[in-house]
């Protein structure tokens, strides 16, 4: 079908009709007619979907094949190819992350020796994670977030009697903050009484007294007392939600990620003043937010290869859609239905899965059937959403648009 479809197009353009004024509009309308009947042929109800064969990029410690296959998760693919994941190799995507996009990329990982120097004690380890708190955690070492890991590949290999890569801990002192009357364990690399106060944004007010004194030094284990006269309060301790930092990967794709730490949420002491009339509470105010313990920030890889295939390419093209978007589109069409121009689920069809079905005819009474019709009626959609790739970002967070 497809050889057909270039051999006519190459006789029109050979053909003495070519030399006529109306020539060009005619070979584009009878080419864009014929990209419709083959996307037709192609995205039908024969479509490749989630159940058949796709090709996988697999890197295992960088060296890459193509291996074709029809699993359906990243797990089952490792567990076909009879690709043994040992204690420490990282695989990215996740085990349960599903093989819908052309040329999916697969990468494994391979464990590698790493030594942690946490004071005086020496744990070694194999890991193949890329964030040093993971490594840790993996290794059974308790780390705060206010502890310091810096990874590097020793030098000094006689002196640390290590080969490869290490991890240094450097440990905040402990101390407990007596908040008017409520205590917290804090964790600091600062080395004064004022300065932890600061650092942990605690302000005093008139009538506030410190014990002891902001200068003094901080050792482990101490008290620092903070009491306010005059006013009832009360404290409680809430969560501070952990960011998330993004990190772009081309080595997996588009569409994919994989959690390289994961995030903890910190936590804070909120201080109220409480108004009491007859014994009864009617207001609080805030009055003081300390920080006790600082969020850990999740660090998640996002995939940028894709591979459009030429098929898919056409319909897109033919549907009016910019080569930018196309991995946007590839995304959202993979998951909402396999590229089946007839795919289903109760009222919803087609490609972008419209409600009804039948709102697609605003694209063309085609819409059933014809793919490059329901992409037009998509890109409609898409732009109301803000564009194809704010549809993705959408799709991304709640699994659907």
């Amino acid at each position: 079908m497809h050889k057909k479809f270039i051999t006519i197009r190459k006789h029109f353009l050979s053909h003495e009709l070519y030399k006529h004024p109306f020539a060009v509009p005619i070979i584009t309308i009878v080419t864009l007619s014929f990209v419709s009947l083959f996307a037709m042929v192609i995205f039908g109800g024969t479509t490749i979907g989630a159940g058949d064969s796709h090709v996988v990029q697999l890197s295992i410690e960088g060296a890459k094949q193509t291996v074709p296959t029809r699993a359906a998760t990243v797990d089952e693919f490792l567990q076909r190819a009879e690709i043994v994941v040992n204690k420490g190799d990282v695989v990215e995507p996740s085990l349960d992350s599903k093989i819908l996009s052309d040329n999916f990329r697969i990468n494994v990982y391979r464990a590698r020796p790493v030594t942690i120097f946490d004071g005086n004690a020496r744990v070694q380890t194999l890991s193949a994670a890329k964030a040093p708190r993971t490594v840790a955690e993996q290794a059974g070492v308790k780390v705060y977030p206010e502890d310091n890991l810096k990874q590097e590949v020793s030098n000094e290999i006689l002196k640390d009697q290590v080969i490869g890569e290490k991890i240094v801990v450097d440990r905040a002192v402990a101390a407990t903050l007596v908040l008017y009357g409520t205590p917290a364990t804090v964790r600091t690399h600062v080395t004064t009484v004022g300065q932890l106060l600061q650092e942990k944004g605690v302000v005093l007010t008139q009538g506030d007294s410190v014990e002891p004194a902001v200068g003094t030094p901080i050792t482990p284990g101490m008290s620092i007392v903070v009491i306010r006269s005059g006013i009832q309060v009360t404290t409680a301790e809430e969560d501070i939600a952990p960011p998330i930092e993004y990190v772009e990967d081309p080595n997996l794709s588009f569409g994919a990620t994989a959690t390289r730490q994961a995030g903890t949420p910190g936590k804070k002491s909120v201080t109220y003043e409480i108004n009491i009339q007859n014994g009864v509470e009617v207001s609080r105010k805030v009055i003081q937010e300390v920080r006790i313990s600082e969020p850990v920030k999740a660090i998640v890889a996002r995939g940028k290869a894709f591979d459009i295939s030429k098929d898919k390419a056409a319909v897109m093209a033919a549907a009016g859609i910019s080569p930018s978007d196309y991995p946007y589109v590839d995304y959202i069409v993979s998951h909402e239905s396999g590229w089946r121009v007839n795919a289903t689920n109760g009222r919803t069809w087609g490609l972008c899965q419209a409600l009804p079905g039948s709102k697609m005819a605003s694209a063309g009474a085609d819409w059933e059937t014809n793919p490059v019709t329901q992409l037009k009626w998509c890109s409609a959609y898409a732009a109301g959403k803000g564009g194809w790739a704010a549809s993705y970002n959408l799709w991304l967070t709640q699994h659907y648009w």
